[in-house]
Formats: structure tokens, sequence, C-alpha cells
């Protein structure tokens, strides 16, 4: 299954600690809250309600972000970041990526992201910033 998650990538923000009656409480911050909905809202109007259930075995997830390209380029770098020989190396880093796709659809599209077993991503200039994401079943050693 492929779904595009339109806007700027996002990363996974650590977790808020704070006191309340005298006992300290983790939370997640409303921004990474927000994304995960968008990223779990965008797959479920992708997979429709006729689909099957969550899936119970093995997966591979790529995950493809799309960074937009600075104003500042010139024509040549401009037409080096799309054709990919120029790379972003901006925030967020993409272990945060993965992690705020992963934990996203974590009891929407899996029962729980344990089951994914290989990960491939990567950052590249678009004229459109978005997340592309890819879930498949793995399909054995050897690939």
């Amino acid at each position: 299954m492929r779904f595009e998650v339109l806007g700027k990538p996002q990363g996974k923000q650590r977790a808020r600690v704070t006191t309340r009656g005298g006992y300290a409480m983790a939370y997640t911050p409303e921004k990474t809250a927000t994304y995960e909905n968008l990223i779990c809202l965008t797959y479920m109007s992708v997979k429709g309600s006729g689909q099957s259930p969550l899936w119970d075995v093995p997966l591979v997830v790529n995950i493809t972000a799309y960074y937009e390209i600075p104003k500042s380029f010139s024509k040549k770098r401009h037409g080096e970041a799309l054709s990919g020989s120029l790379l972003p190396r901006v925030k967020p880093d993409m272990d945060n990526v993965v992690k705020v796709v992963c934990d996203a659809l974590n009891g929407v599209a899996y029962r729980d992201d344990a089951q994914v077993v290989e990960i491939h991503a990567r950052k590249l200039y678009g004229d459109t910033p978005k997340l592309v994401i890819e879930i498949e079943e793995f399909s054995g050693v050897g690939r």
C-alpha cells in the first residue's frame, strides 16, 4: 500500500514531562500528536472502509521525505536538487521521521510496530513537501 502525506515532513518530538498532583506525567507534544493524526487519517482515507483489517505479518516500510527546495538556490542547484544529486541535510533527523510514521500507524495499519522488520528511508528535494509511505509484506530473506 502506498500513500502520500502532504506538507513539510516532521519528526517525532521527545515526550514532555509535567507534574500534576505531585506525580510526574509524560505526554506527547501537541505538534507530534497532530502530525501522527494526519498520517493516520491519510492512511485510513487511502485504505478505505472495505479493506482488510490490520496487517498481522512481518512488514517492510519505505519512507521518502521530500523537502521544499530553498528559494535561494540557483537554477543549477535547483536542477541538482530535483535530480537527486544534491540531497537535503536539514532537520528533522531521518530517524525521527521514521519514528513518527511507525508510531502513527501502530494499531491502525498493523497490530504493532514490532512487525516492521525492514525500513528504507531517505530524504530528497521535491517541488511539493510531503512524505511518501509504502507498506508491504516482507517477502523473505535475500531480497
